[in-house]
């Protein structure tokens, strides 16, 4: 995801700062839609410390009663969907039914499942300590939140990144920081008023609307953990800043995502999931198909239906009826699209539908594209597009189509697309992915129970599922001895027939055989008996 509000404000057009304020514009129309506060450090400061102020109460209330809070908002953002997905469309460009499917029908997804399945996923661990547990130990894991949350979210999904993680955060038990994109301010000044009315205390939802200073504030700040999604560059850039104060970082950055089409695919569906896959939300999702490898002996066959399949497509405003691809977000965005298909066409690709702007000169628009002729040596095959551009290359056979999909600095998603599940669940197996589909591409950041997160430059640690949850908590190991009567065995005093015992744990305890360790009975018990009188 392309995304730069930490450190530098982008220079958009349509996109500045006023004195105490930042101004959202529709990328579509280039109208303004509204403004919100621009945050200072101090402001920041004060906001982490009301944070951190009311997160020890949350902490002491049961999932339940954290849940019902959870469910109100999740309540409240329902009856409020057709609203929250005009101002998503808005803000973005997206077409009104991508706001509702891949915003706010994930971000439902979501607040239910975590608000009934979290007390379950980060229910206490017994530990296996294997012949430990014969000497009356136990030890187990439980989960305890780790304070306040810092979240940097990005433009492309201004509702669901944030929100999905907010939910995350608060049934764990912490407060959140959350400061959104420059580019979309008032849809996270949305999520803050329906959690407010929802009846979430005062100080646990904390939203700093601002620019790339309001972001680096965040993590001088002291928060206790970063969760962030964007640009590689950007991301970096955080791991740095928080790497002075040892806060740990969740990032969530690109992705160059292919998608693999073996010659026993339906051809028919895959075209439809590549065309989707690359065009929704204007190509603009860190998950979009941005390399696409079809096997040599149906590629003139698949390649006719994408181009048949986007041609079809109807651009124009994301509040308009019927429309599949909206305006991009911003006008950057649209100059790196420019630039990569207009590099890859001086190296001897194709254009076959699409690689201009679109019609509306007052939005940031660009028509679906598809190019062939393409290959590595390209920018358009190797750096992140984030745009509506479906590069297409052939491959021979299964071991080049893997080297393909490897042969890159980014491991987000990626996906097969065959009717033999086996051949394309081996296949998924040696990709360097976070996530590999078979018949599938993008969807599964909507699914609440499945992990999210990369490889590679595509960053590290997870969102969604246990393994997100887990990110928000610190595991802590609480070990027991209930013989609390008898001394341990390797305490002082270390005569020598101590060391002769301790040798005899180095050969026959260490192999975890119980009937090894009994061959050492006779001199623990010794042992014991001599320490304990």
């Amino acid at each position: 995801m392309d995304n730069h509000n930490l450190m530098s404000t982008q220079t958009l057009p349509l996109q500045t700062t006023r004195l105490s304020e930042i101004v959202s514009y529709d990328p579509g129309t280039g109208e303004e839609i509204g403004r919100a506060p621009l945050s200072s450090p101090e402001e920041v400061r004060q906001a982490v410390a009301r944070a951190r102020e009311a997160q020890p109460a949350w902490a002491r209330l049961s999932y339940r009663e954290r849940g019902r809070v959870v469910l109100k908002a999740r309540k409240l953002m329902l009856a409020a969907r057709d609203e929250v997905a005009l101002l998503v469309s808005k803000e973005t460009g997206k077409p009104l039914a991508e706001a509702l499917s891949m915003e706010v029908v994930p971000t439902l997804d979501t607040m239910h499942y975590f608000a009934h399945a979290s007390e379950a996923l980060l229910r206490p661990q017994k530990i296996d300590i294997g012949q430990y547990g014969l000497m009356g130990r136990s030890s187990r894991l439980v989960f305890k939140p780790l304070g306040v949350i810092g979240i940097i979210s990005p433009w492309n999904f201004p509702l669901a990144t944030p929100a999905d993680e907010i939910v995350m955060a608060l049934m764990a038990g912490n407060a959140v920081v959350l400061k959104p994109s420059e580019l979309t301010p008032l849809i996270a000044l949305k999520i803050g008023e329906i959690f407010d009315r929802a009846g979430l205390p005062a100080g646990l939802l904390e939203i700093l609307t601002g620019d790339g200073t309001t972001g680096a504030a965040l993590i001088d700040a002291r928060v206790d953990k970063i969760m962030f999604t964007g640009s590689v560059a950007t991301g970096k850039r955080v791991a740095e800043a928080a790497a002075k104060y040892l806060t740990p970082v969740v990032l969530e950055l690109g992705g160059k995502d292919p998608m693999i089409v073996l010659e026993d695919a339906d051809l028919k569906n895959a075209a439809r999931g590549a065309v989707w896959g690359a065009f929704a939300n204007s190509g603009q999702a860190c998950a979009s198909v941005e390399r696409c490898y079809v096997q040599e002996s149906i590629a003139g066959k698949f390649i006719e239906l994408i181009v048949k399949e986007t041609r079809a497509l109807k651009q124009g405003l994301g509040t308009e009826k019927s429309v599949d691809v909206g305006a991009m977000t911003n006008e950057r965005q649209r100059a790196i699209v420019e630039e990569h298909v207009s590099d890859a066409v001086q190296r001897g690709a194709t254009v076959l539908t699409g690689g201009r702007r679109g019609a509306k000169p007052e939005g940031f628009f660009y028509e679906p594209t598809v190019l062939t002729d393409v290959d590595h040596s390209m920018t358009i095959m190797r750096d992140e597009t984030f745009g509506p551009v479906l590069p297409v290359m052939t491959f021979k056979t299964d071991d080049e189509a893997i080297n393909f999909a490897n042969d890159s600095v980014f491991g987000l998603t990626a996906s097969v697309w065959t009717k033999n599940i086996a051949r394309g669940q081996k296949l998924a197996e040696r990709i360097e992915a976070g996530t590999v589909m078979v018949n599938e591409v993008v969807y599964t950041h909507g699914i609440a129970q499945t992990p999210w997160g990369g490889v590679k430059d595509s960053g590290y640690g997870r969102t969604h599922g246990r393994m997100g949850l887990l990110e928000l908590v610190t595991p802590k190991h609480i070990h027991v001895n209930r013989i609390s009567f008898l001394p341990d065995l390797w305490w002082f005093r270390y005569d020598p027939s101590a060391t002769k015992l301790f040798g005899g744990l180095a050969t026959h305890f260490t192999t975890g055989s119980i009937l090894k360790t009994a061959l050492l009975l006779p001199q623990m018990l010794r042992r014991l008996f001599e320490r304990r009188f």
